[in-house]
């Protein structure tokens, strides 16, 4: 019996769909680049890919670059931490986790009255209302059983609501309209040293995470080693732009992929209910700044870009253009509160999920 041919018409449609969503994702990620939306290298296309499957395009991306993209952002998370970081930590830590706490203590349980009323299921709520690095939330919610997807629709909401109101707070106490974000240099000269020590702890971490069966392995077992690497024995790593970007595309395409109509229809009903939950936790984070400012005499501004809820990066560059605001304090406190979400994330949203049902 004669093996059984590929179809060349089905290979010319998926070849057609892959075409559709390359094209589609650099117009939106160009887009959004343009107009400063936050992670817009990533949200763009996952929006492209979102669109394309609601198409009926059925897309699949090798699981090798899935693993790769997320190693790469495990090593960018590790590279973000700097000495300077842990002496803010150490001396603030009592203000810091006091803070921290109250946030997250706000987040979760805006997250369990989102599950408790049927908006969303359980641990999607709690990780898709968890006030940490967007990506790797998404990642983590993935890898603990919770739907990547509702998480990605309600993670970018609010980093992009976070981010707009960051920059409008920051405008009555800073005039940034002459600053301008500096260039990116999308291809830098390669340091061979610290961009094959990147590679090989993204490869070691990846492979050693998974071989002690490390949650979210791919993702923590890199970030872990780099932290060790970058911040323990003080090896630099190098992560350009154009790795960071294809980093950020194929996460963004093995999310919108998986969205179907349904999916789709589900997430636009729960929009204005997670939108009213964004401004709660804004609104939140705001009282606690000003407990901050009122009890400690901290900056307005430093204050409130330090309880901001998510968009580390966002807030990095506000705080960066405002030219007066401690950034050792708004970023400690940023890490603070992301470690302990990365530590406490899977037990609460377990003991949510329990209790929400």
């Amino acid at each position: 019996m004669a093996p059984e041919q590929a179809d060349p018409t089905s290979r010319l449609e998926g070849l057609g769909w892959w075409v559709l969503l390359v094209g589609l994702s650099i117009v939106l990620a160009v887009l959004f680049e343009w107009t400063a939306l936050p992670a817009g290298l990533l949200v763009g296309p996952m929006i492209a890919a979102i669109a394309v499957g609601a198409f009926g395009a059925r897309l699949a991306l090798p699981p090798m670059a899935s693993r790769g993209a997320q190693a790469i952002i495990g090593c960018l998370i590790a590279a973000s931490l700097e000495p300077a970081l842990f002496t803010a930590l150490l001396d603030d830590w009592p203000i810091l986790l006091a803070a921290t706490l109250a946030t997250l203590f706000a987040s979760g349980a805006l997250g369990g009255l989102i599950a408790r009323f049927g908006i969303l299921p359980g641990t999607t709520a709690i990780w898709g209302s968890a006030p940490g690095a967007a990506s790797a939330m998404v990642l983590m919610a993935d890898a603990f059983g919770a739907d990547a997807r509702l998480v990605a629709f309600m993670q970018y909401v609010r980093v992009i609501m976070v981010s707009v109101a960051a920059a409008l707070i920051a405008r009555l106490f800073v005039d940034a309209s002459g600053i301008e974000a500096p260039p990116v240099p999308w291809f830098p000269p390669l340091e061979w040293g610290p961009f094959l020590t990147t590679l090989t702890v993204a490869t070691a971490g990846a492979v050693g995470g998974s071989l002690v069966r490390l949650p979210a392995a791919i993702f923590l077992g890199p970030m872990l080693v780099g932290i060790v690497v970058h911040a323990g024995f003080g090896l630099p790593l190098q992560l350009p732009h154009w790795l960071l970007a294809a980093s950020y595309v194929v996460v963004g395409w093995s999310i919108g992929l998986r969205f179907d109509r349904k999916v789709l229809a589900h997430a636009g009903r729960s929009l204005p209910q997670v939108m009213l939950a964004v401004l709660l936790l804004i609104g939140f984070c705001g009282g606690v700044a000003w407990l901050l400012v009122y009890l400690l005499g901290i900056d307005p501004l430093t204050a409130y870009l330090a309880t901001s809820p998510g968009g580390m990066d966002s807030v990095a560059i506000i705080a960066a253009a405002s030219g007066r605001v401690d950034m050792a304090f708004v970023m400690a406190m940023q890490m603070m509160r992301f470690l302990i979400v990365l530590l406490m994330g899977p037990p609460v949203a377990r003991w949510f999920a329990v209790r929400v049902r």
